[in-house]
């Protein structure tokens, strides 16, 4: 089983439409098992997809969901890309709040098998669209398990901590652990190299990094330098900070890792975002 994770930028990326082709074609060629993707945007306003449109791309519509798919929407237009180029998808989007005053800016899941259950969480405590520090996931269940695209926040925020958020997402993903598998997939504002934080909470929860696990391992660092949210941080020479977590029932460990590293890195695939993608191969173990 394959699977990527990469936060696209999407619309607010110069030359979205020529990096998006890029993206688009290596898909198609890597054709990945699930994929999550984060800063998912449409134009705030625009043009909404009709609902025979949207089941026929192979939306899964997620409840509660606020405001509807539009027409420039880059998940939709991935699904439609792809199913023109038979590597049909089913997949889901939720919004989580108003980014840079003009898009509707969301996470989207993709996968190859049918998806029998879509949920979505607030992890922050605000709800307010408006706020750009408002978050919230999306969480697909398959025949392998549940699926999560995040987009979490700071450790250091004092509005919306990562730590709270963490534990709003343990609080979720804890009942269905006790059904099978869980991925936790994303960007999660959390750099490995950063001792104490984060990246040590998850990881002291059990939680197994697909990258540290892998048997073959590519590259590591996800963002190259200092992005949006980072720029105050000082000198900046890469941070890994875009992952995929797993945790099976009770700790179970039902799948290997034999492949992880980046893609659309510029070595593996040029650069498509001011993330790089993660993916990693699972293989059940005997």
């Amino acid at each position: 089983m394959k699977l990527l994770t990469l936060n696209t930028h999407s619309l607010t990326e110069p030359d979205c439409e020529a990096k998006t082709k890029i993206f688009l074609q290596a898909v198609l060629e890597e054709r990945p098992d699930v994929m999550a993707l984060q800063e998912v945007n449409q134009t705030a306003g625009g043009e909404d997809v009709s609902t025979v449109e949207l089941l026929a791309s192979g939306y899964m519509e997620c409840p509660n969901t606020m405001p509807r798919v539009g027409r420039d929407n880059h998940a939709f237009r991935t699904a439609v890309w792809l199913a023109e180029h038979d590597f049909p998808c089913f997949w889901s989007w939720v919004p989580a709040k108003l980014g840079y005053d003009k898009y509707d800016e969301g996470t989207a899941i993709f996968t190859r098998r049918p998806i029998l259950e879509v949920s979505q969480f607030y992890l922050t405590r605000s709800r307010d669209y408006k706020n750009w520090k408002t978050r919230k996931t999306l969480a697909v269940r398959t025949e392998a398990g549940w699926f999560f695209s995040l987009h979490m926040g700071w450790w250091k925020d004092e509005e919306e901590p990562f730590l709270r958020q963490w534990e709003t997402l343990s609080e979720v993903t804890a009942p269905l652990r006790q059904e099978g598998d869980v991925w936790l997939m994303g960007d999660f504002n959390s750099p490995a190299e950063t001792r104490g934080e984060g990246y040590d909470q998850i990881a002291a929860s059990g939680w197994e990094d697909a990258f540290l696990s892998a048997e073959e391992k590519g590259g590591e660092i996800t963002v190259p330098g200092a992005i949006d949210g980072w720029r105050n941080a000082g000198e900046l020479s890469g941070m890994r900070m875009d992952f995929i977590w797993h945790r099976g029932s009770e700790g179970e460990r039902t799948w290997r890792v034999s492949r992880a590293g980046t893609v659309f890195d510029g070595e593996n695939r040029p650069a498509v975002s001011d993330h790089f993608g993660v993916m990693a191969e699972y293989e059940r173990r005997e």
